[in-house]
């Protein structure tokens, strides 16, 4: 046979070539156990000779690992926000497929968490991602009271959580400065359900810029807790009614349906009302004129949560948060004779 049809050996195979247990082959590859150093270097010397690589389930046992990891994501999300896991879970494979792990994926929802608790209880996993945290969120307590390391994308409530999220509370008031120094002195923010943790830091984020800038927050400047198209259209014409001069968006998908009730109302962007979404995707990138938004890579917060969760598996500490950065992009859909460019950029 030529050299690249060779057989994989196993650790049978070493064990039965050197006349030793597959116990002491083990004990030999993990370093661990009693070997006398004699054998440990033959079997070493002979792996090596023979090109042996150790396969995780086999690498599992050796070290009490599964080589598995959970990426858990919100079972009842839209389809708008998939992309957005898609991207995160692309950073998750790219650390996994160097490290020999693989990756387990699991639906969680706001008050639902059982397949994530048969994964967890049945030792599926040596650690969890999660992709979504909750105000109140039954995932992080329920992985804190097991004492199995894992890290959230997005910021959490709890103590003692290991969190990577893109610096959002400085991005939005960032965004909300930008917007009143280009002349809007009522700019409005329409959101999402209160029970997502994103949406109640871009709420903050807003508001502390409008504070910054001297501006009273008020009641009919906030429109918040809209799930629906319909919601979110309701807010949109309510916002009008109540003299917005610009109507920031909480997200991608609340900013386009804004869009669309304005153009079916005459309403001209930026003419009678600039827009601006505290959340950039392909969702808003062919839309015109192009829209004011902020921009997050969703990849590096996968990649970035990963190495931190592969850290805490071995053993190792990490700071309870890690932000990552952004980019405030000022575009059409808020200067009326402005160029695109890009505000800042924060890392």
């Amino acid at each position: 046979m030529g050299e690249n049809e060779k057989k994989n050996i196993t650790i049978g195979d070493v064990a039965k070539a050197l006349g030793v247990s597959k116990t002491t082959v083990s004990r030999a590859i993990s370093g661990k156990g009693r070997i006398g150093n004699e054998t440990r270097q033959r079997v070493l010397e002979y792996i090596e000779a023979n090109n042996y690589r150790p396969n995780p389930m086999a690498k599992g046992l050796a070290d009490q690992k599964k080589y598995n990891i959970c990426w858990a994501i919100p079972g009842d999300s839209n389809v708008y926000a998939l992309p957005f896991f898609q991207r995160c879970m692309a950073g998750v494979c790219e650390v996994t497929t160097a490290t020999d792990y693989d990756v387990l994926i699991s639906l969680v929802y706001e008050d639902n968490i059982s397949h994530l608790k048969r994964i967890v209880e049945n030792k599926k996993v040596d650690g969890i991602i999660l992709g979504r945290t909750m105000v109140d969120d039954l995932a992080v307590k329920y992985l804190k009271s097991m004492n199995i390391p894992f890290v959230t994308v997005g910021s959490s409530k709890e103590t003692g959580v290991i969190q990577v999220d893109n610096d959002q509370e400085n991005a939005c008031m960032e965004m909300t400065t930008a917007l009143i120094k280009c002349g809007y002195k009522k700019p409005v923010l329409i959101g999402g359900a209160l029970s997502h943790m994103v949406n109640t830091t871009r709420q903050k984020g807003f508001e502390m810029g409008l504070k910054a800038a001297g501006i009273e927050v008020k009641q009919d400047m906030l429109f918040l807790g809209n799930e629906t198209s319909e919601e979110v259209e309701k807010a949109a014409e309510s916002a009008i009614k109540a003299g917005a001069e610009c109507i920031v968006c909480m997200d991608d998908r609340i900013c386009r349906d804004v869009i669309l009730k304005l153009r079916r109302d005459g309403v001209n962007i930026p003419g009678n009302v600039g827009v601006a979404s505290f959340y950039n995707s392909d969702l808003l990138s062919g839309n015109q004129p192009q829209v004011t938004a902020l921009q997050y890579d969703p990849k590096e917060l996968g990649n970035v949560a990963c190495k931190t969760l592969l850290r805490l598996i071995d053993g190792e500490e990490a700071p309870e948060k890690i932000l990552l950065g952004y980019e405030v992009l000022l575009k059409e859909s808020t200067q009326k004779s402005v160029n695109s460019i890009t505000l800042s950029k924060k890392h």
